[in-house]
Order: C-alpha cells, then structure tokens, then sequence
C-alpha cells in the first residue's frame, strides 16, 4: 500500500509539472513554436544519455523503425499541442490534449489488435462528446486552433501506441532518448530558416524553465510507474486538467465557460470509466 502511495504523489507531482509546462509554453507567446520544442527537449537528451551511459547501455535501440515512427508521431503531437496553447484557453488545450488515451484505445484496436469491451465504447463516446463541448463547433476560422489541439491528441495516441509496442523491444530512457534527440535535430534546420527570435532574458529564463518543468515531469512518471502499475495510477494524470484550470485563472484570468467545464467533467468520467473497465479486464 505505501509503494502505491508513492506511486500516487509521483504521479500527481508529475500532472502539476506538465501543467507548469504548458502554462510555460502559453507565456512564451513571441517565441516560434519550433524554437521552444527545441528547449522542450534539449534537457531530455542530456538526462536521457546520462541514465543510458550511468547504465552501461547502447545508446543504439533495437527496434529502429518503430522508435523513429513513435519519435515522428511524439514531435507532431507536440507541435500541435504547443500551437494550440498559444492559441486557445489554456485549460482547453489541455483537456484536449487528454484525450489520448481514448485514441490508444482505437489505435491499439487497430493496428495491436488489442480488444476493447462495451464500457470502453461508452467512455470513448463520452470523450468525443465532451471534446464537442470544449471545441465548440462553429462555422469560423476560430475552430481551427481547438482542431489543432485535437489533433495533438490523435499524434500523441498514435506514440503511446508505438510505446505500448516499444516496451518488449527497447527501454524507457532509450524510447525518450531517440525522441528527443529527433525533435530538438528536426527543430534545427527549421529554426536556421527563420523560425528563430533571439529570446531576451526573459524568454531565456522561460525556455530553460519549459526543459526543467517537462524532464521533471517526464522524469517523476516514469519513476511513478515503478512503484504502481499504469493501470491504477491513469485516473490521477486527469488532475493535470485541473492544475492547469488553477494556472489559466490565477495568470491569465480565463475563466472557463460552462461548455468548457461540461466538456472537462465528460472527459474525466469518460476517463474514470476506462480506468474502472480496465480494472476489470485486469
């Protein structure tokens, strides 16, 4: 019961760092997208080398193709998820963002062939509904920010999913390795074509904090993971939303809307029900 505890703080250490993240990422709105995923990840190639090495591990992984597709899909994701906090609500872009786990759900169904059971359905349709709400669907060019940050989460469904693969093949930190390495070499030449603002010491000091706040973040779930099993430490990572709700008020003043507030209460049940059904499968 204690590990599991442990495993609970570490876990709700981590939503609050990924929500600092994000709040980062909102702030650093004169900043290029492609210059703070950059910062995002230059961290996670120092930690991630340096537990590789401490481990007397090849930095060469095995399954090369899935690590590339899983880095391909984790840097689109990415990408979208940064845009779309630049653009809309933060606590929008991050409910959003939560609605990965359902398009692993689909994902795995597809191309795993794992099942999935009728309570699962229920859940998935009750995150679409919810992503309904939070989107607000109209006939403007507004829409498209929240398509983005919908999108985010398809990308970053389609890397756990490569993950979920990964596991029996290559180790968690080579998996962040080869991930991280890939988006901060792939940000490069798009920053050397004019995608670069020489940050002032401001920004500077907001980029090093987005590469903490992420690490840590990345850093805290994983060690999560070893004292809880996935499956029983899920339904805690939904506090991001609220950690991130708290940040958008007290910084920004936004205040969510009814819709965006009916869009977050559909997304957790829908998460609490794929938690409860999970448990049941196992």
């Amino acid at each position: 019961m204690e590990r599991r505890k442990i495993g609970i703080i570490l876990i709700l250490l981590s939503s609050l760092f990924f929500a600092l993240m994000a709040a980062t990422v909102k702030s650093l709105n004169n900043v290029p997208v492609a210059e703070k995923i950059f910062f995002r990840n230059l961290l996670g190639i120092i930690v991630s080398t340096y537990i590789i090495l401490k481990k007397g591990r090849k930095i060469s992984g095995n399954n090369k193709k899935l690590l590339f597709l899983r880095s391909v899909f984790g840097l689109l994701g990415v990408a979208c998820y940064f845009f779309a906090l630049s653009k809309i609500p933060l606590a929008d872009a991050v409910i959003l963002n939560k609605l990965s786990p359902f398009f692993v759900i689909v994902l795995s169904a597809i191309f795993l062939k794992e099942k999935f059971n009728k309570t699962q359905v229920i859940s998935l349709i009750a995150a679409l509904i919810g992503a309904a709400f939070v989107i607000k669907p109209q006939f403007s060019y507004t829409i498209i920010p929240a398509f983005i940050g919908l999108l985010s989460a398809f990308f970053a469904g389609a890397a756990y999913t490569a993950i979920r693969h990964l596991r029996h093949t290559d180790s968690p930190e080579i998996i962040v390795f080869y991930f991280t390495l890939f988006s901060t070499l792939t940000m490069i030449p798009i920053m050397a074509s004019g995608y670069f603002v020489l940050p002032t010491l401001n920004d500077m000091i907001k980029l090093i904090l987005l590469g903490v706040f992420a690490t840590t973040a990345q850093f805290l779930m994983t060690n999560a993971y070893r004292f809880a099993p996935a499956g029983e430490l899920s339904i805690y990572t939904y506090m991001n939303i609220v950690f991130s709700m708290i940040l958008g008020i007290v910084i920004w003043f936004e205040i969510p809307d009814i819709f965006s507030l009916i869009g977050a209460f559909l997304i957790i049940t829908a998460g609490v029900i794929n938690y409860f059904s999970n448990k049941v499968k196992g």
